[in-house]
């Protein structure tokens, strides 16, 4: 039973259209899904128009960007339940597919400089659903024509790595209050994402302190076992809502995670429903 409250889909950077991960949901035996995909609309008006699908509950949802300035890293919060029609959360997604787009861009002038078979103009039917370009997005065409060895292997390291990416070019990002406030004003339930990932730990204690975090996602396939009992002694000390989700992606990942490896509770789901409830009065 239970729900897997973080996965990907084509509106973002997932491989697989929005329309199989209830189907996939299903066969795992799951009751709820969230499609959460970066920074987008898309997954949440999909969830509040299809509240079931396949026998699955959905639950609005979107995971919103943000970067810890103080310490350097990106952060990453799941927003669930937020109104479909807030301006500032609207903004937000508006905001972020811009500086993703030209971003990405120019990335790809780059790469058609490196790669004479590659084009720009060829990755247009991959953001059809989702109007965003992404690195994944960019490597699926390599891929396809056989200049990659996969979409996260050597040839993305060369390419986009965090130190020396020949054509790697990170949107700017805003700041992690700016984020929660944004969250705050949508009247959604905030759930730190994957500590381990951007090691946030430090930061995760930090906004768990100040009350700003409705909740932390801990069973995540790249937590750390060590991280895991520390943040369940977080959770429990603050009150926090235990989140779980695969962060599916279909192909596009390094490691194959498969829908519903990683799971929420049916009693956490439910207070997030509530909790989201009581904001929206």
């Amino acid at each position: 039973m239970a729900g897997d409250l973080h996965t990907h889909t084509t509106f973002s950077d997932g491989s697989l259209q929005v329309q199989w991960l209830p189907k996939l949901a299903a066969r795992a035996g799951l009751t709820h899904l969230a499609i959460s995909d970066h920074d987008s609309m898309q997954s949440v008006r999909y969830g509040y128009a299809n509240s079931l699908r396949d026998g699955v509950r959905l639950i609005p949802a979107t995971e919103l960007t943000a970067f810890d300035f103080e310490r350097g890293r990106r952060v990453h919060i799941l927003c669930y339940w937020p109104d479909e029609t807030c301006p500032d959360l609207i903004a937000h997604c508006e905001l972020m597919a811009q500086r993703r787009n030209a971003v990405c861009t120019q990335s790809a002038k780059e790469l058609e400089q490196l790669y004479p078979q590659f084009k720009l103009e060829d990755t247009k039917p991959l953001v059809q659903d989702g109007g965003v370009l992404y690195k994944s997005t960019l490597m699926q065409v390599l891929v396809n024509y056989g200049l990659a060895d996969g979409i996260y292997k050597q040839t993305y390291k060369e390419l986009f790595g965090e130190s020396g990416g020949k054509v790697l070019h990170d949107p700017q990002y805003q700041t992690v209050d700016q984020v929660l406030d944004v969250i705050q004003k949508a009247r959604g339930v905030a759930v730190f994402a994957h500590p381990s990932v951007y090691q946030s730990m430090e930061l995760v204690q930090q906004l768990a302190q100040q009350g700003r975090i409705d909740g932390v996602e801990i069973e995540h396939p790249r937590n750390t076992e060590q991280d895991k009992q520390a943040l369940y002694e977080l959770a429990n000390k603050y009150g926090l809502i235990v989140t779980g989700g695969s962060d599916f992606h279909g192909q596009n990942t390094g490691t194959p995670r498969a829908l519903g490896m990683c799971r929420t509770s049916d009693q956490a789901i439910a207070q997030i429903e509530q909790l989201a409830q009581r904001r929206k009065g």
